[in-house]
């Protein structure tokens, strides 16, 4: 497996682009993903049960057509909680990117993300349909989706198959309302293999739990959650087949373009200064593992004593302890930074300015050893600063 430059649109028989439509004031706010055949497709979506319009519409179009040949999106409004009307501005939104594409309604998965409660723009809409272009700046995507970010999240690798070099690309967007279940704030990605939509589902779902459901940023799940995957099978490799060692190789370039993409997310949360990395050892079971890892890396007073760069292993034990996991407290190791805090559930002595000093980087690493089993986990997240609160104090202003 190769890490190469490139766009969303690097696989074979994918376009894209990105432009400003005015769903926000100056910034690029609307964008697609075009393939040039009908793909395979796989998705998994938001568990908050208030759910914004453009899922509903993606969703039930997915379920009927096993196929899509386009994602539109926009950024700066949000389409939820906005009843009857989001739902028709929703479908509208899908009918009038097909008549622009000149493909049927149910090859067309919608995305928006802003405001909640606002009603979708129409003149915006039509607007950037106006000019949107099949083969446009692809490199524009990745910026017209984003909010709140600092930086586009964009991962982009190679793989052989036989003969056949298959390329797979993902982008996404997310910075604050991160607390995923099933799914991850907005995440495309493309692919020219030949693969079914069952198959692409089976290795999606395989990774979500230990990818995009192992990062927060704030504890808040959105209503517009999705990650989308399309595979057009334009590099015409012999199909990728279940249970086969294909299969295995393509999951595993999947797992690292999506484990890339949720730790980009993590780290660019809103006003962080870090990025976290919580490593559990020797878990009883693999959910009794990441259940600590998320409790930890989730744990707002973890979070503001690593802003802080203080080392108060306190806080890590209490939030393993309220975890909900089945795990035995008696005989846990701490480390941060690669320095031990407390070993056997008792306090060890340790150089607190050594070991701040030690935090003071953009990468945090907490290790925890459970002795309690064989089972490994991973979470991800960021500390919580002073700018969380202005920029989530000022976000309608």
């Amino acid at each position: 497996m190769k890490i190469i430059d490139g766009t969303i649109a690097s696989p074979l028989g994918f376009s894209a682009d990105g432009l400003h439509a005015g769903f926000k004031k100056k910034k690029l706010d609307f964008g697609w993903i075009v393939s040039e055949v009908p793909a395979s497709v796989a998705g998994v979506y938001t568990t908050n049960k208030v759910i914004a319009a453009p899922l509903l519409v993606t969703k039930a179009s997915i379920q009927k057509s096993q196929k899509l040949q386009a994602i539109v999106v926009n950024s700066g409004v949000a389409n939820s909680c906005t009843g009857q009307q989001g739902l028709d501005a929703a479908y509208d939104m899908q009918r009038l990117t097909a008549q622009k594409l000149k493909i049927e309604p149910d090859l067309v998965g919608l995305a928006s993300t802003g405001v909640i409660g606002e009603q979708l723009p129409m003149d915006a809409l039509k607007n950037g349909l106006s000019q949107i272009l099949v083969s446009g700046k692809a490199e524009d995507f990745a910026e017209a989706i984003l909010t709140t970010d600092t930086c586009t999240k964009t991962c982009v690798i190679t793989e052989e198959f036989g003969s056949d070099l298959v390329t797979m690309a993902g982008v996404a967007k997310g910075s604050g309302m991160i607390h995923p279940n099933m799914a991850t704030m907005l995440a495309f990605i493309t692919c020219d293999a030949n693969i079914s939509s069952a198959t692409l589902q089976a290795a999606l779902s395989q990774h979500v739990e230990t990818t995009f459901n192992q990062i927060t940023v704030d504890g808040d799940t959105s209503t517009n959650d999705m990650v989308l995957v399309m595979a057009n099978g334009c590099r015409q490799n012999e199909e990728i087949l279940p249970d086969t060692e294909e299969f295995e190789k393509f999951s595993k370039m999947l797992r690292y373009l999506m484990a890339d993409l949720a730790k980009k997310i993590a780290k660019d949360g809103e006003g962080a200064t870090k990025l976290i990395e919580v490593n559990v050892r020797h878990a009883k079971d693999e959910q009794s593992g990441r259940m600590i890892a998320k409790s930890v890396v989730g744990s707002s007073l973890v979070k503001t004593a690593i802003f802080g760069q203080d080392p108060n292993w306190g806080r890590i034990l209490a939030a393993i302890g309220y975890a909900g996991a089945d795990v035995s407290v008696d005989n846990i190791d701490i480390w941060i930074e690669g320095i031990p805090v407390m070993q056997a559930s008792s306090p060890v002595a340790f150089d607190p300015e050594e070991t701040s000093d030690a935090m003071a980087g953009e990468l945090l690493t907490l290790t925890i050893d459970l002795h309690d089993g064989d089972a490994e986990a991973q979470a991800w997240g960021c500390d919580l600063s002073y700018d969380y609160v202005k920029i989530n104090a000022l976000y309608r202003t």
